[in-house]
């Protein structure tokens, strides 16, 4: 995910303002007002955890799998079905999600040998409409960066917008092997529980490769876990978080993301090893208009037509 520090201070400011242009990007993702879900969002202003070391950060991940419930009942229906459900009714979701205004708030930590933050970029952001019905981003708060050990490539980027926020709509579905695993009771929601991986890797496209759990009932995915993967060039030194993606349900018909984390040691060629935390919360869900096209957020003035 991250590169590593290996420049100045001129490549952190170029970094920056990387971000900044692509934060409109990152942020065209809307999303739904939380009613229920495998795992409510941690109190505001917090990033999981709260208190970890950093050796308890590089056993992070095999913690979490080792704690899985799965079994290995059998579906209710052939698993060819549930796949062909669940993929129509994310492209559905797809749709939908595109007349919701939100808030988001996109917060990343470099943590210290003592478990605590020594670098932080925080942007929150709303996404909003203009009478006429052009999507912008409004920045809401942007306080002043202090990383300084990593810095954010344009992976990074695509991986928030793409792939931390999953939605695989048949279009989607023949570029990944989807295996049933069993099935899981997450909180109140059973799911059912699939391991996916890209069958190829192409040139500037971004995959996961981890597992969904896709509710019994409604046949929409609850949850996503794993890491983005992609193509690299040879000489890139880039290291990516295994990260969790929560939906939550709206009004009984459709599930958004609401929130994404990442407790992780990036490990890099070089041979440095950085923990980070992660978190994207998204919140002050409110629709929009079930009538109007909207495309992808651009920043414009919301005072122009």
């Amino acid at each position: 995910m991250i590169g590593a520090a290996i420049a100045g201070l001129k490549r952190m400011k170029m970094g920056v303002k990387a971000l900044l242009m692509v934060a409109c990007a990152l942020l065209a993702v809307p999303l739904a007002a939380q009613q229920r879900g495998p795992l409510p969002p941690p109190p505001p202003g917090t990033v999981v955890p709260s208190s970890v070391s950093s050796d308890s950060a590089k056993t992070n991940a095999s913690r979490q799998e080792t704690s899985s419930h799965i079994t290995n009942e059998p579906p209710a229906i052939p698993v060819e079905q549930i796949i062909q459900k669940f993929t129509q009714h994310e492209e559905d979701f797809r749709k939908e999600r595109d007349n919701y205004t939100y808030t988001q708030i996109f917060v990343f930590q470099t943590i210290d040998e003592d478990g605590r933050p020594d670098g932080e970029y925080r942007l929150s952001s709303d996404i909003l409409f203009t009478p006429a019905g052009k999507r912008y981003e409004r920045v809401v708060d942007a306080p002043a960066p202090t990383l300084s050990r990593i810095s954010m490539s344009q992976q990074d980027f695509d991986d928030i917008e793409k792939v931390w926020p999953l939605v695989l709509t048949p279009d989607e579905l023949p570029k990944y092997d989807v295996k049933y695993v069993g099935r899981e009771q997450v909180d109140e929601v059973g799911t059912y529980v699939f391991d996916i991986a890209p069958k190829k890797l192409e040139k500037s496209l971004r995959y996961l490769q981890g597992r969904i759990w896709v509710e019994d009932r409604d046949f929409q995915i609850v949850k996503t876990r794993g890491k983005a993967t992609g193509l690299l060039k040879k000489k890139e030194d880039q290291a990516f978080p295994t990260f969790e993606t929560f939906r939550e349900n709206i009004e009984g018909h459709y599930w958004f993301p609401t929130y994404t984390r990442a407790d992780d040691v990036l490990r890099f060629k070089s041979g440095q090893d950085v923990h980070i935390r992660l978190s994207v919360r998204y919140q002050n869900y409110k629709r929009f208009g079930s009538t109007i096209k909207i495309g992808k957020a651009t920043q414009v003035d919301p005072e122009k037509p």
